[in-house]
């Protein structure tokens, strides 16, 4: 591909989502759970590998840190930071069980889970998920187009692409909404200052 198709292509997947109302109003249902979870005392956490584990933790930082001003910091983590733990884990039980096994110590009842898999198969998201239901936790996640087996979510962001680069694109897209509507609303502050 030349780059005027790569950024051609990462346009007209910016414009089926903006032309998607019911994918918009997922984005807005996911931002109105984690508010009330936050406001709650609540937490959010997140998971994925690769390049959606450094999204996870690139959308942690930005609520527990800051977005667009100062403000206090909101309880956002994503379960891979620990990488004593992670390898231990994964070393002493299996990969796939990483994120479930922090779940079962960290994640609580009215907590959410934001899981991001291009594929929506991500075995160790996956069992995360199961975990977070049987906990309580409300769970979000962030796909491809067909939403894998991540589908059963309780909301389903699945990008209407099947190239990792695009998605990965637009799940930082989604994260940025995400984190900007739920400072917005936590925190909202006097536009004139």
């Amino acid at each position: 591909m030349t780059i005027n198709q790569i950024v051609s292509d990462s346009i007209s997947i910016h414009q089926l989502i903006l032309s998607d109302q019911n994918f918009l109003e997922k984005i807005q249902m996911a931002v109105d759970i984690c508010v009330q979870s936050l406001q709650s005392g609540g937490k959010i956490l997140l998971c994925g590998n690769g390049g959606s584990a450094s999204d996870a933790q690139h959308i942690a930082a930005e609520l527990s840190g800051r977005f667009y001003y100062d403000r206090p910091p909101l309880y956002a983590e994503a379960l891979h930071v620990n990488t004593s733990y992670l390898t231990a884990v994964a070393n002493d039980y299996h990969f796939d069980k990483v994120y479930s096994r922090m779940l079962e110590a960290a994640g609580r009842k009215g907590d959410v889970l934001i899981g991001l898999s291009t594929s929506g198969n991500s075995a160790n998201v996956v069992n995360a998920m199961l975990t977070a239901k049987e906990i309580g936790m409300k769970t979000i996640a962030f796909t491809g187009s067909t939403g894998g087996k991540l589908s059963s979510s309780d909301i389903l962001l699945n990008v209407p692409s099947i190239c990792t680069p695009r998605i990965q694109e637009i799940h930082i897209l989604i994260g940025h909404i995400v984190c900007e509507l739920i400072e917005k609303t936590i925190f909202p502050k006097d536009e004139g200052i």
